[in-house]
């Protein structure tokens, strides 16, 4: 694993388990929503993550871009399919998207190379 996945993995992690463990409800429901919502249901796994990632092209969060990149990779997506997704989130989201797209493209490379 490249340090920059395991770096991002390993800090959200540890985020996460801290976020969680001060017990807000709250926060608890609005995080099981967000798995509920990815999960198997009328549209499979992949293309959620897909929908995921555009989205979060569009609004411009690196983190939320990293997570669905991993999350695309773990659905099997291709390079070329990750590339359309790049289109889409550009065309929908505009030249603001391109710096995204470039940091995207340099996380989903080091995805890549785990193979």
């Amino acid at each position: 694993m490249s340090k920059q996945i395991e770096e991002f993995d390993n800090y959200r992690a540890k985020m996460n388990d801290v976020i969680l463990g001060k017990d807000n409800l709250v926060i608890k429901r609005l995080f099981n929503l967000d798995t509920q919502t990815y999960s198997e249901g009328a549209l499979n796994v992949k293309t959620k993550e897909m929908l995921g990632l555009v989205a979060s092209m569009v609004l411009r969060c690196d983190d939320c871009i990293k997570y669905h990149l991993g999350k695309c990779y773990e659905q099997g997506c291709t390079t070329e399919e990750v590339y359309e997704i790049f289109a889409v989130a550009n065309i929908v989201g505009g030249t603001i998207v391109i710096p995204h797209t470039r940091r995207g493209a340099e996380f989903w490379e080091e995805l890549m190379s785990q193979k």
